[in-house]
């Protein structure tokens, strides 16, 4: 006997509306497998395959395009030597040399560098045999922590090209020769290294270990 309150039909009522509104179990089973499908799709939408050269080797990588060099240096290629201080491009730690000018890698999408040379802290040494800069921060005992050191390095290697190169500073005088190297004074260092904070304080011998290497290049004052 059914109960009063409910159609005798009620049962196929509800299964036909079941099969009309898409609630069966096969549609559920449908959109389960395509949810993934979907999800790939847009995966790669956002993906790009690139070739970036680090330190000297060609790297074949397929990277989402919100990826940071940062990040591929740490999280993809495991060189650490850059780091993560404050990812806005304002502590200078994640420096490193693309194409032979620093920049600060926490700020450039990999995307944008597809074929870009890029240097690290790992790349600057020749075998066994420090690189110049290095040797000067070991020398002069400029760092303590040494959280920040590859990015005050990288960046001082691109402070001595570009006075090299002759791009003024903003303490460079006005009346400075045009077109031949920069003179690197205590002044220009100071200036040209401000983008690289040093929270243990370690300045003075930044600045001594980077007039030192410019003195050996030839181009400090």
């Amino acid at each position: 006997m059914q109960p009063t309150n409910q159609p005798a039909d009620a049962g196929g009522a509800r299964a036909a509306g079941a099969a009309r509104s898409g609630t069966g179990a096969g549609t559920r089973a449908g959109t389960a497998t395509a949810g993934p499908a979907r999800s790939a799709e847009a995966a790669a939408e956002q993906s790009s395959a690139l070739v970036l050269h680090v330190n000297g080797t060609a790297y074949e990588l397929t990277l989402d395009h919100r990826t940071t060099v940062l990040d591929v240096l740490r999280e993809h290629l495991g060189l650490t030597g850059a780091k993560k201080g404050c990812d806005h491009g304002q502590c200078g730690a994640c420096t490193v040399l693309v194409d032979g000018r620093r920049a600060n890698s926490c700020l450039m999408l990999a995307v944008a560098q597809d074929g870009r040379h890029i240097t690290t802290i790992e790349g600057l040494a020749h075998g066994e045999r420090l690189h110049p800069l290095q040797e000067a921060f070991v020398e002069r005992d400029a760092l303590q922590c040494g959280y920040c050191t590859p990015g005050q390095i990288c960046s001082a290697v691109g402070v001595l090209q570009e006075a090299a190169d002759g791009f003024p500073s903003h303490v460079t005088p006005a009346d400075a020769p045009q077109g031949g190297p920069v003179p690197l004074t205590v002044e220009e260092i100071r200036e040209r290294m401000s983008g690289n904070l040093c929270r243990c304080g370690a300045y003075p011998r930044i600045v001594e270990a980077v007039h030192d290497v410019s003195t050996d290049q030839g181009v400090a004052s």
